[in-house]
C-alpha cells in the first residue's frame, strides 16, 4: 500500500470515528430521551389544580346552595354586627351575643355555605385559632370565609363541610379581647392573612351585603 493510500485510510478511520462521537447522546441525555419516551401523557400535562379546587370536581355535590349567617344560624338571631365592615378600616364584620360582654365565648359558630376548609391552626397573636373555607358558586367562581378568634376549632384542614355545619366556637384570642367572631370574606383565594385592618380593600368583600344576596332559595 502507497504512503498516500495509507494517509487516506488513516484519515478516512479517524473521520468516521469522530461522525459517530458527535451523532452519540451523552448519557443524561439518553437518559432524558427515555424518560420521556416513559412518562404517560398526564405526567407530561399543565401542573395539577390547586386541592381546593379539585375537591369540587371530586364532589360536586358540595358547590354553594347559598349562604346563611356565621353564628345564630341561620339568620344570626341573638346576635348583632358591633364593627361592619369598612368601619374604622375594618376588612371584616365582627359578631358579637346582644348580651355583650364575655356572654358568647364558646358559643358555635358555622360554615357560611358548603365548601372546602383550607386553614384550620392557631396563629397567634392578635388572631387566635382561625379556620378559612373556600365556596364554589353556582357561576364556578370562588370566594373564601375566615372565622377568627376561635375558642375551639371543631374542623379540620382539607374536610368539607355544608352550609350550617359546626365549625368551631367563639372565643376571644386567648383573652385579647371581649368574646367575639371577626369574619371576612374574600374573592381573591390563598390572600396571606392580613391584619384585619387596611385601606387596601382588593380581594375583600363587604360580609353582610353578599350574604343577604346570596341566601338559599
Amino acid at each position: 500500500m502507497t504512503t498516500v493510500a495509507l494517509k487516506f485510510l488513516l484519515f478516512g478511520t479517524l473521520f468516521c470515528c469522530l461522525l459517530s462521537c458527535y451523532n452519540t447522546p451523552y448519557p443524561d441525555e439518553v437518559a432524558k430521551t427515555s424518560k420521556i419516551a416513559d412518562t404517560t401523557a398526564s405526567e407530561l400535562s399543565l401542573p395539577s389544580l390547586p386541592v381546593w379546587r379539585q375537591f369540587f370536581i371530586d364532589y360536586p355535590n358540595y358547590q354553594s346552595d347559598g349562604f346563611d349567617y356565621p353564628v345564630g344560624k341561620p339568620n344570626a338571631k341573638g346576635y348583632y354586627n358591633a364593627q361592619p365592615y369598612g368601619e374604622n378600616a375594618h376588612l371584616g364584620d365582627d359578631w358579637n351575643a346582644v348580651t355583650g360582654g364575655n356572654s358568647d365565648l364558646g358559643h358555635p359558630m358555622y360554615s357560611i355555605a358548603n365548601g372546602y376548609v383550607t386553614f384550620a391552626e392557631d396563629v397567634g397573636g392578635g388572631w387566635g385559632n382561625v379556620v378559612r373555607i373556600v365556596h364554589q358558586l353556582n357561576d364556578s367562581t370562588y370566594v373564601e370565609s375566615l372565622y377568627a378568634h376561635c375558642d375551639t376549632i371543631i374542623v379540620d384542614a382539607h374536610q368539607g363541610v355544608k352550609r350550617g355545619d359546626l365549625i368551631a366556637t367563639i372565643g376571644n384570642a386567648n383573652g385579647a379581647y371581649y368574646a367575639h367572631l371577626h369574619f371576612e370574606m374574600r374573592d381573591s383565594i390563598d390572600m396571606p392573612i392580613g391584619g384585619g385592618y387596611g385601606m387596601e380593600t382588593d380581594g375583600y368583600i363587604d360580609p353582610t351585603p353578599f350574604i343577604k344576596n346570596n341566601r338559599p332559595q
